[in-house]
C-alpha cells in the first residue's frame, strides 16, 4: 500500500499555518494538564493533516499515558502501516506492548526497531527486558550488550545484564560487571551484591 504523500502545493500554505497554529495549542492544552482538550485538537489534526506523522503518535502517547493500551495500540497500528520504516514508532509500539504484557509482540517491535536504527539504545535495553520475561536468556544477553555498548556510563543496562548473568548460573560474568559498576555506579554495584548475593573482591 503506498505511503500518504504531501497535500497538493495549492494547499500546503494554508495547510501549513492549520498544523503549526494547532501543534502550539496542543502543546500549551498539555502544558496545563488538559489533555481531553489536547487529544480533541489531535483527532482534528489527524483528519486534516493526514500525512504528518506527529498528531497520531501523539494521540497514541495520551492513550498510553491514560492506560488505553488498546487504542494506543491501535493507533501504532496505523502509524506503522503509514510509516513502516519508521524506528521510533517500531520503538514505541514495543514499549505499549511491553505495558500490555504482551513479551512476544513487544519483542518483535524492538527487534524490528534495531533492524531500523541499530544506533537505537532504548530498543535494545527493551528488547533485553521482554526476552528476559520471555527466559530467553542467550539472546537478552546479546540485546544488552548492544545496550551498554551505546550507552557504557547507563547503569541500567549493566544491571539487567548481571541479573541475565546471575539467572544463567554464570556468576562470574556478573562479578565482572559489579567491579565495572563500581567505576562509576557504586550504589548500584552495592545493590547488586545484596540482591545477588555476590562479593565482588576488590581488583588490585
Amino acid at each position: 500500500m503506498p505511503l500518504i504523500t504531501d497535500t497538493p502545493v495549492t494547499r500546503a500554505p494554508m495547510s501549513k499555518l492549520s498544523f503549526v497554529c494547532d501543534r502550539c495549542l496542543a502543546a500549551t492544552l498539555l502544558l496545563f494538564g488538559r489533555t481531553a482538550q489536547a487529544q480533541a485538537v489531535f483527532d482534528r489534526m489527524i483528519s486534516r493533516h493526514p500525512e504528518q506523522r506527529y498528531p497520531l503518535a501523539s494521540r497514541a502517547h495520551l492513550h498510553a499515558q491514560a492506560g488505553q493500551l488498546q487504542a494506543a495500540l491501535a493507533d501504532h497500528a496505523e502509524l506503522l502501516r503509514r510509516w513502516p520504516l519508521d524506528a521510533a514508532s517500531w520503538f514505541n509500539q514495543g514499549y505499549v506492548f511491553e505495558l500490555a504484557g504482551q513479551w512476544a509482540d513487544a519483542a518483535h517491535s524492538f527487534t524490528r526497531a534495531t533492524e531500523l536504527d541499530p544506533a537505537i539504545d532504548r530498543a535494545w535495553y527493551g528488547l533485553g527486558l521482554v526476552l528476559i520475561r520471555l527466559q530467553r536468556y542467550d539472546e537478552a544477553v546479546v540485546a544488552l550488550k548492544r545496550n551498554t555498548k551505546l550507552q557504557p556510563m547507563s547503569p541500567y543496562g549493566w544491571y539487567q545484564l548481571a541479573r541475565v548473568y546471575v539467572d544463567k548460573k554464570q556468576p562470574d560474568e556478573a562479578v565482572k560487571i559489579i567491579r565495572h559498576l563500581r567505576g562509576f555506579e557504586p550504589k548500584i554495584a552495592a545493590q547488586l551484591e545484596r540482591e545477588t548475593g555476590l562479593l565482588a573482591p576488590s581488583q588490585g
